[in-house]
């Protein structure tokens, strides 16, 4: 209840205030911020994906803006020699404005990852852009694109059927619970149902060969997916570990002494502020989470 009371006000404070919560799980401004966070993770053994922040673009000049910042990332991440990747948000190119404006400028974004021997991949947003998402995500895979991945969400009712109809394509997918507030009809509502759903969509891409960004900070999830690794054997580029900028800093960093993959995702951005309001206001239990981290509580 307190939780979700001050994720509702939090937006209506002062910047400089909101960045108290904002600034550790957020690269910086700027692309360079990135980079270096970048660079640090390798330092560790780690990897990242970057994020330029911005989504549910709905003009063209603004589109055209975040399209070029991507350019930008692959640029830095060439430039650079990092082990990252491109993380697209498909509404901040243009996929809400329109479904082929959008998928030109992502497949031009693809396109010019594939030419740099870099990966991307098309980050999932909420319920009106699922199916846009998947649709271009197999248009990319039909038109020969293999350096590109997606992202599916436990809570959503209907990714276990998502999951079995991207099996002919092995692909490369990142499981994530999921942040944004849904209808209770097409999304599970329950904490541990979502969790009962992420483990049986786990098993079914590791059955099935899918390349999979386990992507929670839920040690019951953590540990579930240790051992699922553990009874196939599977081979260490066959899966990674994928975490939050700032979030559980201790257990990446163990994950990362025993050898497993792991990848860090790092927004960058002057839409800072936004990002950080929105994830609060759709997630109230991270307000919980962010002021335990802030004041070392439970670690």
């Amino acid at each position: 209840m307190i939780s979700s009371l001050i994720a509702k006000i939090i937006p209506y404070f002062p910047k400089p205030f909101v960045y108290i919560f904002a600034k550790k799980y957020i690269a910086g401004p700027s692309l360079s911020d990135a980079v270096n966070v970048t660079k640090s993770l390798m330092d560790m053994n780690g990897m990242s994906t970057i994020d330029a922040l911005g989504e549910f673009v709905t003009t063209k000049e603004v589109a055209e803006h975040e399209l070029g910042l991507c350019y930008q990332v692959l640029d830095s991440i060439k430039d650079n020699n990092l082990e990252t990747y491109l993380s697209i948000k498909p509404t901040s190119v243009g996929l809400g404005i329109d479904f082929d404006y959008g998928y030109n400028n992502i497949r031009g974004l693809v396109a010019k990852a594939k030419e740099y021997g870099l990966r991307a991949r098309l980050d999932m947003e909420n319920s009106p852009y699922t199916d846009m998402t998947l649709d271009a995500y197999r248009k990319l895979r039909s038109e020969g694109f293999d350096n590109v991945g997606v992202v599916l969400q436990a809570y959503m009712k209907r990714s276990e059927a998502d999951v079995k109809s991207l099996i002919d394509l092995k692909p490369n997918v990142r499981l994530c619970k999921g942040i944004y507030n849904e209808a209770p009809e097409i999304a599970i509502k329950d904490k541990q149902g979502i969790r009962d759903n992420y483990k049986k969509l786990l098993d079914l891409m590791l059955d099935n060969e899918f390349y999979v960004g386990i992507a929670t900070h839920d040690e019951e999830l953590i540990q579930y997916s240790l051992d699922a690794l553990k009874r196939r054997n599977l081979p260490k580029k066959q899966y990674e570990f994928q975490m939050l900028l700032g979030v559980r800093e201790e257990r990446r960093n163990s994950l990362l002494k025993l050898g497993h993959p792991l990848r860090v995702y790092v927004p960058f951005g002057d839409d800072w502020f936004g990002y950080a309001t929105r994830r609060l206001k759709e997630n109230p239990q991270m307000v919980t989470h962010i002021t335990k981290s802030i004041f070392g509580i439970g670690k």
